[in-house]
């Protein structure tokens, strides 16, 4: 195959190790910065060019479609699936876990355990929407943030209030959930690929830090899953539509809880606590996909594409 990694950066670790599993596995690996793409809309033949060229011959994509640019990435994703190349991941579960209102609905309509939540445009019913996750201590949200950015613990009720009418005053949309203590500080990634939990290490918050991103300087250790957890991770990845995906959940005393399922999930915390190869898996995944294509589809590497020279 030839397999095309939708990435900004190619230094980054997941990217890089994404290209090596692949070539690794005998695959052509080419890495494309989705922002700089740009599309053919016409009828009976789309088209993506990059560079000045077109590059109709890629078999596979994987995204690593970055927040900032989640409506541009999932359009650029949705162009090869119209022109039947293989995703990683759908274009429109990506575009539905970078809304975490969505992705709590969606999750809350399968019946997968999550911590209370509520969401509220303005201030003015701040006392009843905090009342109604179990009052404070509660976590406040902003629905874009990242990697633990723009996450806030509010121990007291005033505290809440005051946050919560500073994030609305600025014109802010945000999710208030309630704390679970019990967690202690600790969660849960499991990295799904394919319907199947391929590796999982819990997350630990440095000392005075409730957050436990390893990007806001947690440690992470390999963990072996509860069954329960296992099967939430599982039905969490396929309610959303997403093949690739990191779930996050949060031990409680009424079972996991999902906090979010992450459709570009970072290779290098699993990877390094897992000991596992990751970037593999996902390629084992493209390759299983391109199987099922080929013998849906006989003319599949009969008619060669033209060749770019990426």
């Amino acid at each position: 195959m030839k397999i095309a990694v939708l990435s900004t950066v190619k230094s980054l670790y997941s990217t890089r190790r994404l290209v090596e599993a692949a070539e690794k596995r005998g695959h052509e690996c080419v890495v494309i910065d989705h922002s700089k793409c740009y599309v053919g809309i016409q009828q009976g033949k789309p088209s993506i060019h990059y560079k000045g060229q077109d590059i109709s011959d890629i078999d596979a994509v994987i995204p690593r479609i970055g927040a900032s640019v989640t409506f541009y990435g999932s359009a650029i994703v949705r162009q090869f699936e119209v022109m039947d190349v293989i995703s990683a991941n759908p274009s429109q579960a990506i575009t539905r876990s970078r809304d975490k209102l969505r992705c709590m609905q969606i999750l809350s309509g399968a019946g997968i355990g999550l911590p209370i939540t509520g969401f509220a445009r303005t201030a003015s019913d701040v006392d009843d929407l905090i009342s109604m996750v179990g009052g404070a201590p509660l976590v406040i949200k902003l629905l874009e943030g990242t990697q633990g950015i723009g996450v806030v613990l509010a121990e007291t009720k005033k505290a809440a209030s005051s946050v919560i009418e500073a994030f609305y005053g600025l014109g802010n949309n945000i999710l208030i959930q309630e704390y679970i203590k019990e967690a202690k500080g600790t969660d849960i990634r499991a990295f799904v690929v394919g319907g199947k939990v391929v590796g999982a290490m819990k997350r630990t918050a440095k000392e005075g830090e409730f957050r436990s991103n390893i990007h806001r300087g947690g440690t992470a250790e390999i963990i072996k899953l509860t069954k329960s957890e296992r099967e939430t991770a599982i039905a969490a990845a396929a309610s959303m539509g997403l093949t690739v995906c990191g779930v996050d959940m949060m031990p409680s005393d009424r079972g996991p809880l999902v906090l979010e399922v992450n459709s570009s999930p970072g290779l290098e915390g699993i990877e390094k606590a897992t000991k596992k190869d990751i970037a593999a898996e996902i390629i084992i995944y493209l390759e299983k996909q391109f199987d099922l294509k080929k013998a849906a589809k006989p003319e599949v590497r009969k008619k060669k594409k033209k060749e770019s020279n990426l």
